[in-house]
């Protein structure tokens, strides 16, 4: 298992806990996070991405448990669940009444994954929570699979960007609808 600097997370820990936005390696593609709970850094997010806020976004944890206070999954979604975590899937489950409109958009549902990658694993393990994961881009344009595509790619003034390295043939993460396990997206 690669260890990523301890200084790096550190630092990316700080920043997340500054309410700014950070950038780095995921299963698939780069990524961009930040506190789920803290509201105008998920909106400096969207606008940085220029994502629509009604479309929702996922949280990516290192464990079910970072997950599970945002959620209100049956016995029979978690079977379903549990076993492809840790891991490149994506589940949107039924969401608690109080999760934030900015993170679920239109949908009663939050779509959240429990990473396999190590660096993912290591920074919300040292955060101690879920974080905002969406790809590294424009909307609608190709996602940053480097440092240096999301410097080439986006505003990154303020942003914490992480060294590290995605899967070179990797596809972005497939999503299934825990309600009926019906794919949402392909990967």
């Amino acid at each position: 298992m690669n260890h990523y600097s301890n200084f790096k997370i550190r630092m990316a820990v700080h920043a997340l806990k500054q309410g700014q936005i950070i950038a780095y390696p995921t299963e698939a593609v780069y990524g961009l996070g930040c506190d789920p709970l803290n509201e105008n850094a998920v909106i400096n997010l969207l606008n940085l991405k220029q994502r629509p806020i009604h479309k929702g976004l996922i949280l990516v944890a290192s464990d079910f448990s970072q997950l599970q206070p945002f959620l209100k999954p049956t016995a029979t979604m978690l079977a379903q669940i549990m076993p492809s975590w840790p891991g490149p899937v994506t589940w949107v489950i039924p969401a608690q009444a109080w999760v934030p409109n900015y993170l679920k958009g239109k949908h009663d549902s939050l779509a959240v994954r429990v990473s396999a990658h190590p660096l993912v694993q290591q920074l919300c393990a040292a955060y101690g929570g879920a974080i905002v994961s969406t790809s590294a881009n424009i909307s609608n344009q190709a996602p940053a699979r480097s440092a240096l595509a999301v410097r080439q790619n986006l505003n990154t003034q303020g942003l914490f960007i992480i060294p590290g390295t995605t899967p070179k043939q990797a596809q972005p993460t497939a999503i299934y609808n825990a309600l009926d396990g019906s794919c949402l997206r392909i990967s």
